[in-house]
């Protein structure tokens, strides 16, 4: 895994240019209200029936409406300049909601303007292997983020009219336009890995933090409107922002009978995969393609014992795929793709599971690339809604990709030795074993590089209730190879580590610079009541982002129950789970 080394797109606004930016909203909305006021009369004392008077109030409020809306934005006067040369713009915003329409509109055309140019790059000729499989990978994810945009207008108009609460809505809202973000993201990221990439990266950059700064200012807003509109709920209902505190429960976003599926000793699988050819397919991937696309219903592909070399893409029209193992020691999906040998960070995963809802239980996710292959993954997961329970995932660099969306992992073992865990989704690994290789001479260890790159993304590695250590090759020499939390790999890098047993194979320090003062004063952080001989906080690093959590309302904040929505879909995994503390 490595930086998309460019020009930090935005940093964090110091105390006095956020109150700045208050009082701005503020007066503009005092203004609105005075110009709509002021015409009204205007127009009421001229008989009300003068239609430049209707023109010029409606071009005016439309203006200020636009106007207090931006305002909330990283990129105010990109939002406004776009938006305001809308045709009949006058006609088309009278809110906020209208003004988050228009702007999801045109961020649209222009993605489909970034994937016409990507296309035809990726027809140029004498393009190395690397680029030729970083181009593919953009065009997969900027289709990806096309869905997302499109799913997120769907989910805007039916905003506060459906049985689903606000909550639900701020979170799915959020979560789709922080995955379009990160998308762009991981497409210029893919042309970091060597010098020879250079050329093509910098004819992509320009159109690539384009489209990040207009789903930046949608999401802005986004996060502006969902989040008055919860804290007005809140009042109205005389009650705190709380979330839910069970304890031993399945997040709501799993169906009870995805619930039975997870717990069930004797699933009936729609198809079976044995590599002796006793099942319906000799290959994981064989069932992937044979399954249904973009069926609500659970497709569960039962993988009998064995060692299956291959690498399984479950793409995102394959929805609500489960694959059920007969346990982590005996099924395993092995392979090696990794960038030494000219893959892309991304694409070297053994298995990628993008189609929402994908679920998997009692499987090891293996790549045996080695320490030397550098960035190769064993799991990435770019699926919204996803859990895996009772699975290893094993490499050594970038063991697990994080990619994307809401994730839970439960009761599973993640090892590795650099990054081994990445990404920019929001997720929670609970009760897991999450241990440090034995990595080449002088490396050293992070357990996490979390990539948030957008101050109001919902995204970031949360470690709750588990236990980190090290692995039986790494234990009697991990003096010479000093371990930490993690470090960030970008902008605004987020990962918490809270009620979870950490040994003394974690350096004092506790976290580790990614490159000098980079990004240390925007991250988050944090630690929170974990136990053992190197969760010690009195010797940790003293940088402006990190933090010792005391506040169970803060922590609580990072709980699934809080941080991926996880009581409206965690139950109908069948998974164990806890939503709170």
């Amino acid at each position: 895994m490595v930086r998309n080394v460019r020009e930090i797109l935005v940093e964090l606004s110091n105390s006095a240019k956020q109150k700045k930016k208050l009082y701005i909203a503020i007066f503009a909305s005092v203004v609105v209200i005075a110009v709509v006021i002021s015409i009204a009369v205007g127009v009421s004392s001229s008989g009300g029936s003068d239609d430049s008077n209707i023109t010029t109030f409606r071009a005016t409020a439309a203006h200020l409406v636009l106007k207090t809306s931006c305002s909330s934005t990283l990129y105010p006067d990109l939002c406004y300049s776009t938006l305001a040369s809308v045709p009949g713009m006058s006609k088309k915003i009278t809110s906020q909601k209208d003004v988050i329409e228009q702007a999801l509109n045109i961020t649209h055309q222009v993605v489909e303007q970034t994937y016409t140019k990507i296309k035809k790059l990726s027809m140029r000729k004498h393009l190395s292997k690397r680029e030729k499989v970083a181009l593919n990978d953009c065009l997969e994810m900027i289709d990806e983020t096309l869905d997302e945009l499109q799913e997120t207008a769907e989910e805007l108009e039916k905003y506060s009219s459906t049985k689903k609460s606000l909550k639900e809505h701020a979170s799915d809202l959020k979560t789709l336009i922080s995955s379009a973000i990160t998308n762009q993201e991981s497409c210029i990221d893919g042309f970091s890995h060597d010098g020879a990439d250079k050329k093509i990266r910098k004819e992509l950059l320009a159109s690539e933090h384009h489209v990040e700064k207009m789903c930046s200012n949608a999401l802005a807003m986004i996060c502006n409107m969902t989040n008055t509109d919860l804290a007005n709920e809140a009042k109205l209902n005389g009650r705190n922002l709380k979330e839910e505190e069970e304890d031993s429960v399945w997040p709501h976003w799993l169906s009870a009978g995805d619930r039975r599926l997870l717990q069930s000793s004797t699933v009936t699988p729609d198809v079976v995969v044995a590599a002796d050819g006793s099942g319906n397919f000799k290959t994981v991937s064989e069932a992937v393609a044979a399954a249904p696309q973009g069926s609500s219903k659970r497709y569960v592909i039962r993988i009998k014992a064995g060692v299956y070399k291959e690498n399984v893409d479950v793409p995102k029209k394959k929805k609500n795929i489960m694959f059920l193992g007969d346990g982590r020691s005996n099924t395993i999906i092995t392979a090696s793709q990794n960038v030494q040998d000219g893959s892309t960070t991304f694409k070297s995963a053994t298995v990628a599971a993008v189609g929402p809802g994908f679920l998997a239980r009692d499987i090891t996710f293996q790549n045996t690339a080695g320490a030397s292959k550098h960035q190769a993954v064993a799991l990435r997961v770019g699926s919204d809604l996803s859990a895996f329970y009772k699975c290893d995932i094993l490499a050594y660099q970038d063991s697990l990709y994080v990619h994307s969306n809401r994730q839970f992992f439960i009761n599973c073992l993640i090892a590795g030795t650099v990054d081994f865990i990445f990404g920019n989704a929001a997720v929670v690994l609970q009760d897991c074993d999450i241990h440090a290789r034995r990595p080449n001479s002088g490396q050293k260890n992070m357990v996490t590089a979390q990539g948030r790159t957008d101050p109001n993304q919902n995204t970031g590695i949360v470690i709750q209730k588990s236990r980190i250590g090290a692995t039986s090759d790494l234990q009697p020499v991990q003096s010479s190879f000093p371990t930490y939390l993690g470090r960030p790999w970008k902008q605004y890098s987020r990962t918490v580590v809270m009620q979870s047993s950490i040994t003394n194979v974690i350096n004092p320090d506790g976290w580790f610079p990614w490159d000098g003062n980079f990004a240390l004063d925007t991250l988050y952080y944090g630690e929170y009541q974990n136990t053992g001989a190197g969760a010690a906080t009195s010797g940790r690093v003293k940088w402006k982002g990190y933090k010792v959590i005391t506040s169970s309302t803060e922590a609580q904040g990072f709980t699934p129950g809080s941080f991926i929505a996880g009581g409206s879909w965690l139950s109908s995994t069948t998974f164990p789970f806890s939503l709170g503390l």
